[in-house]
């Protein structure tokens, strides 16, 4: 009696236990299919970030075509009103002219969910659907520029320099303020004893790294004292990395090893791509001598290269928070995931960005096929970037100990 009493419990509860486990399952899979609806739909904000980047890469794409491959395939072009001949629509302009659409149709969305907090308001609904019209929308802008006189294009040309530098300067502060965040995690009560060793071992990295760096860019870049701009360069930012330790490790600072060592991975970085911008030719960049003809090297470059403008925005454009001075409450379950406002800005200026890339920020320089972001002009917006970083990041080390110091000598 009490075995069978035994084994109906033990049934019973097995019953129990897979009943349970068929609920489970029934839940997971209707998340799953919930999931994909909403990925297909585009209702959920989080799905709609990766929509709105597959329309930046397009934009990327069609910039590309039109000016490497728009002169044979293009020539109809003639017949629009703001196009006399190709020349004119295709190549630099061709690129300034998809970028304008990108821009108005980014600049669009901005207007439109500028300021949205709660998930229940009508642009929250706009924002994440409606995806046939704003496909349409899209679309129409980017024809319409080529409807637009040359003129105006030139002057939207002079324009997007400045959104551009917007766009650097929003990036950078975001990848800042990133690392600073790192750095945070590390010094936390909860993380301190255990991210000791791992965040000696990564400054450690960090510095070794940035160090390696600036040798191979001695050898490869400074092959001979005739190389004085090269030198120079890379001299200035071996000169940045020791001050922005020095500042640092300021006793009044005591902000450690790790955010320089970081941030000299990045100043470091930016000044390898400032010095792969020099034109083909040159004797000191015997790297741009050597990728002169169109390879496959070259390709998988230039890929990674647009893939990284795309990421790079995507990136930016998530991460408002980096610029909320005001420390907020925690979020509601009602309110927006993510600033869409911001969202759409970061996205706007990247168009504008990428315009830049594609005709080396100078409209008047011929750009070789499969090449991005290539001359002088972009050199020196990518020295004059990385002089910038490394006074903003100065600045966020200082700053507080200048504020307390601020605030002592009001007090008394």
């Amino acid at each position: 009696m009490d075995v069978r009493r035994f084994s109906e419990g033990d049934m019973d509860s097995s019953a129990s236990r897979s009943s349970g486990n068929e609920r489970e399952n029934a839940i997971l899979n209707s998340k799953a299919e919930s999931c994909c609806g909403q990925f297909r739909n585009g209702s959920n904000p989080w799905m709609a970030r990766y929509l709105y980047a597959l329309m930046f890469l397009v934009c990327n794409l069609l910039a590309w075509v039109s000016r490497d491959y728009g002169y044979g395939a293009l020539k109809e072009m003639e017949r629009l009103e703001g196009c006399h001949g190709a020349q004119d629509c295709l190549g630099t302009e061709g690129v300034l002219r998809v970028s304008l659409g990108c821009f108005t149709f980014y600049l669009l969305m901005f207007l439109s969910t500028v300021c949205t907090s709660k998930l229940q308001e009508p642009r929250n609904a706009w924002h994440s659907g409606w995806w046939s019209v704003k496909t349409v929308l899209l679309i129409t802008l980017i024809i319409v520029p080529f409807l637009v006189p040359s003129a105006f294009i030139r002057i939207y040309g002079e324009v997007a320099h400045f959104g551009a530098g917007v766009f650097l300067l929003v990036q950078l502060v975001s990848i800042i303020s990133f690392i600073m965040w790192l750095d945070d995690c590390c010094r936390s009560d909860k993380y301190a004893e255990k991210c000791y060793i791992q965040k000696i071992l990564l400054a450690a990295t960090a510095y070794v790294v940035c160090i390696g760096g600036i040798i191979l860019m001695y050898i490869w870049y400074a092959p001979d004292t005739s190389c004085l701009l090269n030198i120079f360069f890379i001299t200035w930012t071996l000169v940045l990395l020791q001050l922005m330790t020095s500042v640092s490790l300021h006793p009044k600072v005591n902000a450690g090893f790790l955010i320089p060592g970081l941030m000299g991975l990045y100043v470091v970085f930016i000044c390898w791509c400032a010095i792969r911008s020099e034109p083909a030719g040159e004797s000191c960049n015997r790297k741009a001598e050597a990728s002169h003809s169109t390879d496959w090297l070259t390709i998988i470059s230039f890929i990674v290269a647009m893939l990284a403008i795309v990421i790079a925005t995507f990136s930016t454009g998530i991460d408002s928070q980096c610029f909320q001075f005001v420390k907020t409450q925690e979020r509601a379950a009602s309110d927006v995931p993510y600033g869409y406002g911001f969202f759409h800005f970061v996205f706007a200026t990247g168009a504008m960005y990428f315009g830049m890339l594609f005709i080396g920020w100078n409209s008047h320089y011929p750009m070789k096929k499969w090449t991005i972001d290539v001359g002088w002009t972009s050199t020196w917006v990518k020295i004059v970037n990385e002089w910038v970083a490394v006074c903003v990041f100065i600045w966020m080390l200082v700053a507080p100990v200048v504020w307390k110091c601020r605030q002592a000598g009001g007090a008394t």
